[in-house]
């Protein structure tokens, strides 16, 4: 259906897939409400200032409406609350348009509006706002004859977005992806909204991915103090200790990894079918290598650490200048807006957290009510994990032709 009909889809199509919106004005207004789900995000109506570019929408006009006829408007307009007021009141029957920036550039003016606005406003329908949840729970939990007769809605507030915090370690898709470069310091520093990692991976010249694995044969010393001939800490003009750089980090930077990995030698390049999955065993002495081999060791992946004195990951000497995908997971709050949604799947166990939270942190409250709570609580958050998983059962049914190969521990 092209058009919203009191339902919860509130764009039109043309909104939502080329994130663009028409007005015909009647000559009596100077203003132009967006119902985009997207917020108008506005800097400056002047093309030549430096906040134009803060913009994530530009605005064309024709005096016609015909396709190609569309220019940009660069007069003086202002933008509060999604809607536009336009500095003069524009002739009956002229043709507006406001186009969200994306990665096509757009259809209308020059063809510039390039962003990714309307991307990032893709596969929305699936979330709720945080906004939205506390509104909802107000209306359906709080009231006269009701489980809560009253609160404050700071206090749900505050409550979701602790639901919202604990759900994002282990039942929301949370997982955010960068793409870096290792330097050859080779240091990246942890994301800003950066909470625990998931997966590290270098990615190779076909695009496939490479698990790096964490690594216990080194660390990274959180205080390096510089140290006398008798070994006592130095200390600067302030009394504080001075520090230096560390040995133990270097010493890995420089070090060959083929040293530390020797049982597995050089397998760059070879193929597993050659000598039985064994690489020239039968004529170059790898003959009983692989026998009590340190599994930590056995890949040729590199491996990182986390570096808490300067809020970076450390990578191996071998995977300088690689290209590799950080997976990471945060808590929903690093940003507002687009951080602060939840998925459909898991919103009545965010109002049962909330529930059991109002109760439970009241006094003079039944013990058998807040047990109940906790219970349903439990029981809907186990529901939206099982949700959440998005398992398939014809993707499960394709792993499982391969019953019949043993599996091994």
């Amino acid at each position: 259906m092209a058009t919203p009909n009191m339902g919860l889809i509130t764009e039109t199509n043309s909104q939502y897939y080329a994130g663009s919106q028409t007005f015909v004005t009647d000559g009596s207004s100077s203003t132009l409400t967006a119902t985009f789900n997207t917020e108008l995000e506005f800097g400056s109506s002047d093309p030549t200032a430096s906040g134009y570019n803060l913009n994530n929408f530009k605005l064309y006009y024709s005096t016609t409406g015909v396709p190609n006829t569309f220019v940009e408007y660069t007069s003086t307009f202002t933008v509060a609350d999604n809607v536009i007021t336009l500095g003069t009141i524009p002739l009956a029957n002229t043709w507006f348009v406001i186009q969200l920036k994306n990665k096509q550039g757009g259809e209308y003016g020059n063809r510039d509006a390039f962003g990714n606005t309307v991307e990032e406003n893709y596969g929305g329908y699936a979330y709720t706002t945080l906004e939205d949840v506390i509104t909802n729970f107000m209306i359906g939990y709080v009231g006269s004859g009701k489980l809560i007769p009253s609160t404050k809605t700071t206090d749900v507030l505050f409550f979701a977005k602790r639901g919202l915090q604990e759900f994002s370690y282990d039942t929301l898709r949370s997982i955010r992806k960068q793409e870096l470069t290792i330097p050859n310091n080779l240091s990246v520093p942890l994301p800003q909204d950066y909470v625990n990692y998931v997966n590290v991976s270098w990615v190779d010249n076909q695009g496939v991915k490479h698990i790096i694995y964490p690594t216990t044969l080194t660390t990274n010393p959180y205080t390096v103090p510089s140290q006398d001939a008798q070994g006592i800490p130095i200390q600067d003009n302030n009394g504080e200790n001075i520090q230096t750089t560390s040995l133990t980090e270097e010493r890995w930077k420089e070090n060959n990894l083929k040293d530390i990995n020797a049982a597995q030698s050089d397998l760059t390049g070879y193929l597993l079918s050659d000598g039985l999955g064994y690489p020239g065993m039968y004529g170059d002495n790898y003959l009983g290598q692989r026998y009590g081999m340190q599994p930590e060791t056995s890949q040729i992946n590199g491996w990182f650490t986390i570096n808490d004195r300067e809020g970076k990951l450390s990578f191996s000497s071998d995977l300088a200048e690689k290209v590799i995908i950080l997976e990471y997971i945060s808590d929903g709050l690093g940003y507002n807006g687009q951080d602060m949604k939840i998925p459909k799947l898991a919103e009545e166990a965010l109002y049962a957290y909330i529930s059991h939270a109002i109760i439970a942190s009241r006094i003079n409250q039944p013990e058998y009510l807040v047990q109940r709570l906790r219970r349903e609580k439990s029981a809907k958050l186990r529901n939206a994990k099982i949700r959440l998983s998005n398992i398939k059962l014809n993707e499960f049914v394709q792993i499982a032709r391969g019953k019949s190969k043993w599996i091994k521990y």
